[in-house]
């Protein structure tokens, strides 16, 4: 936790900016205007301010007070890390913020809002909220989070990258071809893209802007003829990139990306414009100059979920090198945990390690989860070394990693016992495993949504008064984000229906605050499925495409169904024949061992 002095000063200088602007509050969330799950460091104005690591939530600061609200992945996380007397933390499930704002603003309030940080759908729920406060939102730019970070970091400025077509399997050119005609079909003159990972899709690039997420910042406009204007700082472009771009893709300087709104409104053609995704500064300003805006989805989002067969078979070959990856760790953990030495830090430097020497290793897909005991239950936990621990003897250890390699990117939780695990352990990490093998096996008929999914991964933990207070599986990118919308599946999300390409994660856990975590997390393809005969619907399954083993030492084998041991027996025997050709001796006598049928 930052030093509640440091802590209490930085919020005291930020009061004092919106004391001068006559603001009653200011919302601070974990956001960058283009809506980045990681951000780069000059956005992290959530981080600066309140303490808070984690990749989603959102501060408040009032006059004489201030809150935090975080999903479920990081109830435990915030309170490690800010101090209640700045800000008090909630779970949004329990407390969300317009509920707390309800009940704190007073008539003739004013709340602060970076309109470059909040989308539009944002701002209208946030306007209700005013109004009936008798209340006014009122964007403020400058953001004073900006004004009083005086040693805020540069913006990123890393060049653009071609992405290859032997990786993409589709040229740029088509698929703006593609969108053109679409927008034509719907009498759109232009669509407006402010997510880097869209344009990424689209235009075949990649960048290192972020950690962990192979982008490169912008922002475009794309028009029916399926010609773009892409809005991005000079320093970027390279002359392979200008190249690769060719005639009908015109880089232009953010700061004429007002210009080309106005444009837009003058012209009088129809806008589309993601309200989920766009930021709100955005729609204000096509608004002032009049354009036809329609409201709906990126038209990028569904098509990029949707991998082609060269995408699909380069995610099987990059989850191949990293199940090698991860299997030679396992059996590293296995020779080594005994001694009681190994610490959480050691463990995920050796497995980043063990990636990093397979091809087409680019970066990791997120910081690497390695807890041990408690730490494990901090769904989102990041070791560091003052929370460094060794991996004692009877303890649970969870390890939640993944890569970014240029076919595909990858994201897998494996929970190892150390030593001898307890009657409990066995108990709670089987109906975790049931969970997932329930989901990972199920068929199910076109349009069925990943809602209608969640309960399978849940029905075991819960015949026990046993739950988890996350999601099951959130979508993944062809080497872009490893949390990619739109599918996933989730008890309060999830409603987009799941279609063959879609890469989705499988993963339930069990969390028992400052004792253990237990998550088993897999990745699966949506594929086609023929062979039931007689079906009267077309019908979908899934392909796990994660190859690693689940720990036989914690399958308490009299909680499984016949069908259940036989999956489990199937899947290790493909792990192992995949696997074992392409890692070392030590690895495949270990991996001998840790498939054996049960």
């Amino acid at each position: 936790m930052k030093e509640l002095s440091e802590q209490v000063r930085r919020v005291s200088v930020l009061r004092n900016e919106l004391f001068k602007r006559n603001l009653s509050g200011f919302l601070i969330p974990h956001a960058d205007e283009y809506q980045n799950e990681y951000t780069p460091d000059s956005a992290e104005r959530l981080q600066w301010l309140t303490g808070f690591t984690g990749s989603a939530g959102v501060a408040v600061a009032m006059q004489d007070t201030g809150a935090i609200f975080v999903d479920g992945r990081y109830v435990l996380q915030v309170k490690t890390e800010v101090h209640p007397s700045c800000f008090e933390p909630y779970h949004s499930a329990e407390m969300s913020l317009t509920e707390w704002l309800s009940a704190v603003l007073q008539p003739g309030s004013k709340l602060g809002y970076d309109p470059w940080l909040h989308t539009f759908d944002d701002v209208e729920r946030l306007r209700v909220v005013c109004e009936q406060a008798q209340a006014e939102l009122v964007a403020s730019i400058p953001n004073p989070v900006d004004v009083a970070w005086t040693d805020r970091p540069a913006v990123p400025l890393t060049a653009m990258i071609p992405h290859p077509l032997h990786f993409t399997g589709k040229d740029s050119r088509e698929k703006r071809e593609e969108l053109g005609r679409k927008l034509r079909e719907d009498r759109i003159g232009a669509a407006v893209i402010t997510s880097p990972d869209s344009l990424a899709w689209l235009l075949n690039i990649r960048g290192s802007d972020l950690a962990y997420t192979p982008l490169s910042l912008c922002m475009g406009i794309v028009f029916h003829d399926g010609s773009v204007r892409l809005f991005v700082q000079e320093q970027k472009l390279t002359p392979q990139i200008l190249e690769h771009f060719g005639p009908t893709v015109f880089p232009c300087s953010l700061d004429t990306f007002e210009r080309e709104l106005e444009q837009l409104g003058q012209q009088h053609i129809r806008v589309l414009c993601d309200p989920r995704k766009t930021p709100s500064w955005i729609l204000d300003r096509l608004k002032q100059y009049d354009a036809r805006v329609v409201h709906g989805d990126d038209p990028c989002v569904m098509p990029k979920a949707c991998k082609n067969m060269v995408e699909v078979q380069g995610a099987r070959n990059a989850h191949i090198r990293d199940g090698a990856a991860l299997c030679r760790f396992l059996a590293w953990l296995n020779r080594e945990s005994p001694s009681g030495e190994v610490t959480e830090l050691d463990a995920a430097k050796y497995l980043d390690a063990c990636r990093q020497q397979n091809d087409f290793w680019q970066d990791m897909s997120f910081p690497t989860i390695s807890g041990a005991g408690a730490n494990g239950a901090i769904i989102h936990y990041r070791s560091t070394p003052e929370s460094n621990i060794r991996l004692d003897f009877g303890t649970l250890y969870l390890v939640d990693s993944g890569a970014q390699y240029l076919d595909g990117t990858t994201d897998v939780t494996r929970t190892v016992a150390i030593g001898t695990p307890t009657a409990e352990h066995r108990d709670r990490y089987t109906r975790v495993l049931k969970g997932h093998i329930a989901l990972a096996s199920v068929r199910f008929p076109k349009g069925t949504t990943g809602s209608q999914l969640d309960v399978l991964a849940r029905t075991s933990l819960w015949e026990a008064g046993l739950d988890y207070d996350h999601g099951t599986g959130h979508g993944v990118g062809s080497y872009l984000g490893v949390h990619e919308g739109p599918q996933r599946i989730s008890k309060a999300g999830g409603s987009v229906a799941l279609h063959p390409g879609m890469i989705v994660s499988n993963e339930p856990g069990y969390y028992k605050a400052g004792a253990y975590g237990i998550r088993i997390e897999s990745l699966v393809l949506v594929i086609s499925c023929a062979d039931v005969v007689g079906a009267e619907r077309e019908l979908y399954a899934f392909e796990t495409l994660t190859l690693a083993p689940f720990d036989r030492n914690l399958i308490e084998r009299t909680l499984l169904h016949d069908e259940e041991i036989a999956w489990i027996n199937a899947y290790h025997a493909r792990v192992y024949e995949v696997v074992c050709s392409i890692v070392d001796d030590e690895t495949v006598a270990w991996l001998r061992d840790a498939t054996h049928p049960l």
